[in-house]
């Protein structure tokens, strides 16, 4: 996993306050379980191959995502040729499969192999009336299908929750506490559309750690359908999460899920918490999802977004040489370049430094005049100058 130095750390010293820092349990790291493959293929429109999940599963091994959620096998026999081929690969990342409360999915599972189960319910008034369950037939779902699934040879079992946020805490503490007994390992808390403040958030994780014990590992997994997914993981940790949910780049359903990347990059940098997660892998992974799930991420989305270290503002290139005025952390954190365009908004400390970057020599008196021509053909494109159309124009003024 990457560390990083207080020297590559840029922030608020406001962020120093006992009242920020204190209840994060920094006497532990704090793991990723990465949904990628399945929650975040809900993604409208995203349908990933199984060669392209293979890819995916072994970047994010790499990453040092300590769980990634292999799939469905019941969706599709690609879903099921996907999952194989990931437990077939030796990843050092730990397998886990998705099955709902149904026998036929968790056999799938058993099947093919699977050690590691997540297994889901919901445990909501609003939810189980839409699909038509009552009380006693959640809890009664939840101890079959987790004693299914331990007996015939799952190794760990974490139940998951749907729509945890939303259900009556006193039932809410009963399903957790049917799904321990009857054998589960572990446990999840699950947003499942983005409704709870962050503040509720830590609340609620508190809560359930209290009805679990400690030595049950608890998840969190949370949406970001009011831009707070981060947050709300960040405020899930105070609260005794051992466990994030997310995805790559944040996808998933509706607005998508925690961005896990983000979470790890704002955890270490902020709060001084350890994680698992090397960021110098980020951005490629990034890349990976966008082709294959066929989309693109906005330039300035954080960690991972192209215009990230890229400058076109006069007065911000002005202090390009000294990246903590202009910079939260280092470039180097999650192996970004740091780079000059030229455009609309360029001053001449953008010509020099782009000059200086290609090898150009020209005399000063002449770079008033090369901005000029920078600014009005940019400015009539609608975009940036390509490196090419710069040496062009400065070609007319040598």
């Amino acid at each position: 996993m990457s560390k990083i130095s207080k020297e590559q750390i840029w922030t608020s010293e406001i962020n120093s306050l006992d009242s920020v820092q204190q209840g994060f349990p920094r006497d532990k790291t704090i793991r990723f379980y990465d949904t990628t493959l399945r929650d975040g293929e809900q993604s409208v429109g995203v349908c990933f191959t199984p060669d392209e999940k293979y890819d995916i599963a072994l970047k994010l091994s790499e990453l040092g995502v300590s769980r990634i959620e292999s799939g469905f096998p019941r969706v599709s026999p690609e879903d099921t040729e996907a999952v194989q081929r990931i437990l077939a690969a030796g990843l050092n990342s730990e397998i886990w499969g998705f099955a709902r409360c149904v026998q036929a999915d968790i056999d799938s599972h058993i099947e093919l192999g699977t050690e590691y189960l997540l297994i889901e319910i919901s445990t909501s008034d609003v939810k189980m009336k839409a699909y038509g369950f009552t009380r006693d037939k959640v809890l009664e779902r939840v101890a079959g299908s987790v004693n299914h699934a331990k007996e015939n040879g799952i190794k760990r079992v974490n139940f998951f929750a749907v729509d945890a946020t939303r259900s009556d805490l006193d039932f809410l503490k009963l399903v957790y506490t049917t799904a321990l007994e009857a054998g589960a390992d572990e446990v999840s808390v699950v947003d499942t559309i983005g409704a709870c403040a962050p503040e509720a958030v830590e609340h609620l994780i508190g809560q359930v750690r209290s009805w679990i014990g400690d030595d049950v590992v608890l998840h969190w997994h949370g949406h970001n359908d009011f831009g707070l997914a981060t947050a709300s993981a960040i405020a899930a940790v105070r609260g005794g999460a051992d466990f994030i949910q997310g995805t790559i780049n944040g996808m998933g359903e509706r607005a998508g899920n925690a961005d896990i990347c983000e979470v790890a990059l704002a955890l270490q940098a902020l709060y001084n918490q350890p994680v698992a997660l090397n960021l110098e892998v980020a951005r490629d992974i990034s890349k990976l999802v966008q082709e294959a799930g066929g989309y693109s991420v906005d330039g300035w989305k954080p960690v991972v977004g192209e215009y990230l270290y890229t400058r076109e503002s006069g007065a911000v290139a002005t202090q390009f040489h000294i990246p903590e005025a202009i910079e939260p952390y280092s470039a180097d954190i999650v192996c970004a370049e740091r780079r000059i365009v030229l455009g609309k908004k360029s001053g001449l400390a953008s010509i020099a430094l782009k000059l200086e970057e290609l090898g150009l020599e020209v005399a000063n008196d002449k770079h008033a005049a090369i901005l000029n021509d920078v600014k009005v053909q940019a400015t009539a494109a609608q975009r940036l100058m390509s490196d090419d159309e710069f040496r062009a124009v400065v070609a007319q003024h040598s």
